[in-house]
Parts: C-alpha cells; sequence; structure tokens
C-alpha cells in the first residue's frame, strides 16, 4: 500500500511540475500550445501504458487443478476459483478483494454461489467438498 500511495503522489508531482513548466514556456513564448499538448498526451500515455503492464503481471495467476471436469460440471467459474483458492489459504473476503483488485462485496457473491454450487453452507465445508471432488489441489 506504501509503495502506491509513493508512486502516485510522484505521479501528481511530475505532472504538477510539468504542467507548470508548460505554462511558464507558454507565457515565454517559447513553446506553442500544439507542442505542450503533444507532450502532456504522450507522457499521459507512457503513464497509462506502465500501470497497465503492471496490474496485468499482477492479475495473472496460474490455476492449478486437479479436475477440470468436475469444474465445468459444476459450472464453476476461472474467477471462482481463484476465490476458493484463496478460500483454501484461509484468507478473509476483505483480503482475497485486496489481492484480486475486486470490492469485498463480489467476494461475498463468488463465495456464496461457491457455496450453493458446492452444496456447502460454510466455508469448511466447501474446503472438504472440493478436495472430495479433487477440484484442489491439496
Amino acid at each position: 500500500m506504501k509503495k502506491t500511495i509513493f508512486a502516485f503522489s510522484s505521479l501528481i508531482i511530475a505532472l504538477l511540475f510539468l504542467f507548470k513548466l508548460s505554462k511558464y514556456s507558454y507565457l515565454s513564448g517559447n513553446l506553442n500550445i500544439e507542442l505542450l499538448i503533444s507532450i502532456v498526451a504522450l507522457v499521459f500515455f507512457c503513464i497509462g501504458i506502465y500501470i497497465n503492464k503492471k496490474t496485468a503481471t499482477s492479475l495473472t495467476i496460474p490455476l492449478k487443478t486437479g479436475n477440470t471436469g468436475k469444474l465445468d460440471e459444476l459450472g464453476i467459474s476461472k474467477r471462482e476459483y481463484e476465490v476458493l483458492q484463496h478460500v483454501v489459504q484461509g484468507f478473509s473476503n476483505k483480503e482475497i478483494g485486496e489481492k484480486l483488485h475486486l470490492s469485498e462485496s463480489t467476494i461475498k457473491t463468488h463465495v456464496s454461489n461457491l457455496f450453493v454450487k458446492l452444496d456447502a453452507k460454510r466455508r469448511t465445508q466447501a474446503i472438504q467438498k472440493a478436495k472430495e471432488l479433487k477440484i484442489i489441489v491439496g
């Protein structure tokens, strides 16, 4: 969390510096408006690509499935399976949401869908049922 706050603070400071520099350059007559807009657009484009690459690599989690046929048979989606893996590891809904970049209510929905699909009433029952069906390895 501290890294994220530091990164965005640095980004905001850099952008403010760029805007101030461009304002002074424009007012002094050394820079025309088209070049100024192009520079700002290019900076935002590069920042967008960088952020996209960071989030894309952090979201790819290799799925270790035991019985993929059972997943299809039960109708468990990839996202629900990711949530199930985190449930097995003992994470709370809030922690799972932070790891998968989803809201806590979305995680609650996925967990309740898993309970229905696995015919369980509690997390421990869902884990036990998943192990019996060999959906999860371990």
